[in-house]
């Protein structure tokens, strides 16, 4: 009976005879299993920062309307909005921002720029008008490229100030505020105090002239909010979104409608899931190739060795010593790929995370599974060949190295 340590000698020095060809037989082990564990890395790496991304925007996003009012489709003759129902949903415990926005007719008024530099010159563009509080591009999650926002003071005193979002800036021709440039609806002029860069869940403001809701109200006759963006802290939305109908119509929360994401961690995870099923299958491929070589390999030291399998079988080695050493040899070359593979992986992912300002993400078992892996995966590719040099019959073997 062959003991596990001497088998584990025979082992090493069976492919260490030949150096070159252990190192051309891990590479497909090593790719494999790199192939495997990165691609796992990265899709969980991936997977966090989608997630992340996730739960930073939409799963922090509520919006409250009137239940029987459509945005900009409202007839009056549905419930109607709050002019301070921003400033109430901004008490609830959770909100970081909340924001009224209203689209604003403005009849068959034109909107045009003056040019800066021919002040007798003006361009009519075809542009939305939209009324908001001080607070909508906050809770949107957006920011402004040049100059300010209006504030509350603007509302309450209806100033006529407004902002344009950047592309509404671009085709007015207003690229700085600073020499505080004038836009005219039809012959009103208001003044432009900022540009919009990044709308954030409302990207149709990039495209708009945006002003106080209280001069909507007084210059054109807006009656209510249409709705109210609110933006959460991480993980309060449903929370937030439970409350918001009562804080927005105390007397009647049947009367308005609230918007709310699914419960965090839904999407995120589901898209994670797909990722990582995806790139898994990359990997699986790479496995199996690593696997083919060292079946290969094996077999091709079968061949070469026939004169040492017939040596050993006449000094008294059984099939099963034979099988059992060719076995052992393949499934330590699967284990040693394995852990290369797995040392590769792991600086990859540090790589591509350091690379992408990503959290780098890798479940600690993995780090011993892929080993363990490597090795099944080296003891299946040998089967053949150990069964095949296990069947050499001792003379046979002994003429044919003659």
């Amino acid at each position: 009976m062959i003991r596990w340590p001497d088998l584990l000698d025979e082992a090493v020095l069976g492919i260490g005879s030949r150096p070159a060809r252990l190192l051309l037989t891990m590479i497909g082990t090593v790719i494999g299993i790199g192939s495997l564990v990165a691609t796992i890395g990265l899709g969980q790496t991936a997977g966090g920062q989608i997630a992340e991304k996730f739960d930073a925007a939409a799963a922090t996003r509520v919006v409250v309307r009137p239940a029987e009012a459509g945005f900009g489709l409202d007839d009056g003759s549905g419930p109607k909005l709050a002019d301070d129902v921003a400033e109430r949903v901004a008490r609830l415990a959770g909100v970081t921002a909340a924001g009224t926005i209203s689209e604003v007719d403005i009849g068959d008024q034109s909107i045009s720029g003056v040019l800066l530099n021919d002040p007798t010159g003006s361009e009519q563009v075809d542009l939305e008008a939209y009324a908001s509080s001080a607070d909508l591009l906050r809770a949107a999650g957006g920011s402004i490229k040049i100059g300010r926002y209006f504030d509350a003071g603007h509302d309450r005193r209806a100033d006529s100030v407004v902002v344009l979002g950047a592309r509404a800036a671009e085709r007015l021709g207003i690229t700085r505020v600073d020499q505080n440039p004038v836009i005219f609806i039809g012959d009103h002029p208001f003044t432009v105090i900022g540009i919009v860069g990044d709308a954030g869940s409302r990207p149709e403001l990039l495209d708009a002239v945006i002003m106080p809701h209280g001069t909507a109200v007084d210059r054109y006759g807006l009656e209510a909010p249409e709705q109210v963006e609110i933006r959460t802290v991480l993980g309060a939305a449903q929370q937030v979104a439970g409350q918001a109908a009562i804080a927005a119509s105390p007397n009647d929360p049947t009367s308005v409608r609230v918007t709310a994401p699914p419960p965090p961690g839904n999407l995120g995870a589901d898209v994670q899931a797909d990722l990582n099923t995806l790139l898994l299958l990359f990997g699986c491929v790479a496995l199996v190739v690593g696997g083919i070589g060292i079946a290969n390999v094996t077999l091709l030291s079968v061949m070469e060795r026939s004169g040492e399998i017939g040596l050993r079988r006449a000094l008294g080695a059984r099939r099963r010593h034979i099988a059992a050493q060719f076995l052992a040899e393949s499934g330590l070359l699967g284990g040693v790929g394995g852990l290369i593979g797995t040392a590769v992986s792991i600086l990859v992912i540090l790589v591509v995370s350091l690379a992408q300002q990503w959290t780098p993400v890798l479940h600690p078992a993995l780090l011993v599974v892929a080993p363990v892996l490597g090795g099944l995966i080296g003891l299946a590719a040998g089967a053949y060949p150990a069964l095949k040099a296990a069947a050499v019959e001792p003379m046979s073997a002994l003429r044919q190295s003659e």
